[in-house]
């Protein structure tokens, strides 16, 4: 391999690859599958240009972790060459089991099954054909390795895999808020009795880093127009699973039909391989090609939601702090069953109910230490002299209902 592969990144300018290794997997089918799962889902129905991959994603963690590392290696902090790597590795995976536009269709192609999960049994497959290669990288993403910092890095309230998606994210869709300074919060990691850590100077940088992704949340991520498409999208996915279920034709990709028919378990994954190797070609196109076949289907309630994907027609959406009732459910479903003609269980359909919420940080999860100039260690909520950070570890919840913009429905 050339030593100085670079990729031209749109935020970091170029990153320089070195390691075989991370050449080699870049290349797998699993990785350039990720060419072909969109970051943000349908989020580029509200900001046109959301059209970024977990591939851009998963490079750009893959940079920062190496410059986290250099600075704490400079800080005297012991990490070894195949650690460095490793950790890189261990990021460029980490999101590699993400199914078609990201998280909407966990919930339908593969209920209760945790993309970490999936990651880590693709991992495995990678090891295996990489000769065992990966093991240092797998420990790292287990956190099993003895330096816990590491799998800090990968996953935690300040990790890599947050600091690129915010600053990616808030670059392709245009919300500046979510802008933070990644160059000086790396600056300020250290290293103290294994854990990872934010030095005093650094805390100004972490209180904007949580403010923006609290800001993210509501603005792009639980963006209401957002969570609409999302749940129009998996209405269409739940009603070719009943239809394919039943024995209706749903045309659509190979690895899809696997998908559709079969509400498959991390067991069956775990004893099937082929099952792996067909969600590892399971991407965004195949689910817009099926929902451009679909839209001609006989099924009326299939073609109705696809025409309403495909056109940008998407559900009515309310959303509040006050739970849904029952009494305005009931009334949707039944203006939907009068204006279409359907049975009420076929109305389920077309639309959708249930609650949205926002952590910005989860203090009693791996909190954010911030080494103070005394030597002590502090959540950064104690560290912190602004009031909100310490407002921001409560989850804030929403609820939602969406109908069709064409029902007319007056709801309070």
């Amino acid at each position: 391999m050339n030593k100085n592969k670079i990729i031209n990144d749109p935020i970091y300018g170029f990153i320089p690859i070195k390691s075989p290794l991370i050449f080699a997997l870049i290349e797998h089918p699993f990785l350039q599958r990720m060419r072909h799962i969109r970051q943000l889902g349908l989020a580029e129905l509200v900001y046109p240009g959301a059209i970024h991959t977990r591939f851009h994603h998963a490079l750009g963690a893959m940079h920062l972790m190496r410059l986290a590392l250099e600075v704490i290696r400079a800080k005297g902090i012991d990490v070894s060459d195949e650690e460095m790597e490793a950790a890189q590795v261990a990021i460029l995976l980490h999101d590699v089991g993400h199914g078609p536009f990201s998280h909407a269709l966990e919930e339908t192609l593969l209920p209760h099954i945790r993309h970490e999960s999936l990651s880590f049994l693709l991992m495995k497959e990678l090891n295996s054909q990489f000769n065992g290669s990966l093991d240092l990288a797998i420990r790292i993403f287990q956190n099993t390795h003895g330096k816990k910092f590491l799998h800090q890095l990968v996953s935690s309230q300040l990790d890599i895999d947050r600091l690129d998606y915010l600053n990616r994210d808030s670059f392709f869709t245009g919300v500046r808020e979510g802008a933070i300074g990644t160059d000086r919060i790396i600056a300020m990691l250290n290293v103290v009795r294994g854990q990872l850590v934010v030095e005093e100077k650094g805390i100004y940088n972490i209180e904007s880093f949580l403010n923006s992704r609290r800001l993210m949340y509501w603005q792009v991520y639980l963006h209401k127009t957002a969570v609409s498409a999302e749940r129009l999208l998996v209405n269409c996915i739940r009603r070719a699973q009943y239809l394919a279920v039943s024995g209706e034709p749903v045309p659509c990709s190979e690895a899809l039909q696997i998908f559709l028919h079969h509400p498959h378990t991390l067991d069956d994954f775990a004893e099937n391989k082929n099952l792996l190797e067909a969600f590892g070609k399971l991407d965004d196109f195949d689910v817009w090609g099926a929902v451009k076949q679909w839209q001609t289907n006989r099924d009326p309630v299939l073609a109705m939601l696809c025409i309403m994907l495909l056109n940008r027609k998407l559900f009515r959406i309310k959303l509040s702090a006050a739970l849904v009732q029952k009494s305005e459910v009931e009334k949707v479903k039944n203006a939907i069953v009068k204006e279409w003609k359907l049975a009420k269980k076929d109305a389920n359909y077309l639309f959708s109910h249930g609650t949205v919420s926002n952590e910005a940080y989860l203090a009693e999860r791996n909190s954010i230490q911030v080494l103070m100039k005394s030597g002590d260690l502090l959540d950064v909520a104690q560290a912190s002299d602004l009031p909100y950070i310490k407002a921001m570890s409560k989850i804030v919840k929403k609820n939602y209902l969406c109908w069709p913009k064409n029902l007319s429905l007056h709801l309070h």
